[in-house]
């Protein structure tokens, strides 16, 4: 049984240089009289075009999508909706046992004479190999290969199956190897797409692009206009065999920024001094979201510090 069709018809396309791209319109619900776009936070929108597009066949309903546009800033539905992100990135420590257990799953599928590549992730998937590094050298020239020299020395079992899985014959899984950059600026400068394309049954379509990561500080993306934060390994290996992560529409906290940082001053004191706000607010569990005139003067690094630090400030993310 294949799965079911939305009825909003939200899907639309654009013509493009390399051919026809097909897009999910979150202005139909407003058409619909289900919620003003124009009062909806910029967070809210992804979750909403995430779940009218996964409408369409894939894994949430039209009763979803009514859901997720009943969020009001006064009203949050007690229900919870699928989220399918775009895709999921982890480090080492969280992502090797991931890895395990596609493995492990790969060896009973071949005994069970099959063929093991329908193990795959479905989404995706991105692994940095970065948690396991040591500073042993400091100050000198030669401190990042001798660094790295016992890096590989500590590690070398793991490295090997880490290897083995960098080249396996995988559709969705890349593993970044050591040397390369911390995960968060690996997935900032390399991985990010801020808007995803995907081959289906109805062609090419184009989404913004959202991620789960298996470390907390993940919603460092989020200084690019990108939709992420951390789950736990568990909630990861899931999304990445194609179950979604299912959430309440959360609550959104809005921090309006105006002017520019004084001379002298860095990112670093501003997100401290937003951490101290913040925490005496109360956001856990919420969504905070940036906007205001003095978003023009911060350049992507110093927005890529307050969303890393949205964890400390004990929100999901900062946007």
């Amino acid at each position: 049984m294949s799965p079911a069709s939305s009825t909003f018809d939200a899907r639309r396309s654009l013509d493009m240089e390399s051919g026809a791209v097909g897009y999910y319109a979150i202005s139909v619900l407003e058409d619909a009289g289900l919620i003003d776009i124009s009062k909806t936070p910029f967070t809210i929108r992804v979750l909403l075009e995430n779940v009218l597009r996964n409408s369409d066949g894939g894994v949430a309903t039209d009763d979803h999508v009514r859901l997720a546009a009943s969020w009001r800033p006064d009203y949050r539905p007690a229900t919870e909706i699928p989220f399918m992100p775009g895709r999921v990135v982890m480090q080492d420590y969280t992502g090797g046992p991931v890895v395990v257990d596609l493995a492990a799953m790969r060896d009973v599928v071949a005994e069970a004479g099959m063929n093991p590549s329908i193990i795959d992730p479905v989404i995706p998937s991105d692994m940095v190999i970065d948690h396991s590094v040591q500073v042993d050298y400091f100050a000198t020239a030669g401190a990042l290969a001798g660094n790295m020299e016992r890096e590989f020395e500590r590690n070398t079992e793991r490295f090997k199956f880490l290897k083995w899985a960098q080249g396996a014959d995988w559709s969705n899984l890349r593993v970044v190897p050591p040397g390369t950059g911390i995960v968060h600026q690996v997935n900032l400068e390399y991985l990010a797409g801020t808007i995803l394309t995907t081959e289906t049954e109805r062609g090419i379509t184009a989404f913004p692009d959202s991620c789960l990561g298996s470390d907390s500080h993940t919603t460092m993306i989020n200084g690019l206009g990108v939709l992420g934060w951390g789950v736990g390994g568990i909630e990861v290996e899931a999304v990445m065999l194609g179950q979604p992560y299912y959430m309440l529409m959360p609550e959104v906290v809005g921090v309006r920024l105006t002017g520019t940082l004084p001379e002298g001053s860095t990112a670093t004191d501003l997100v401290l001094s937003i951490t101290e706000m913040l925490r005496q607010v109360g956001v856990v569990d919420k969504l905070v979201e940036y906007f205001g005139p003095g978003l023009q003067n911060l350049p992507v690094v110093d927005r890529a510090t307050i969303g890393n630090m949205a964890p400390d400030y004990g929100a999901t993310c900062g946007f």
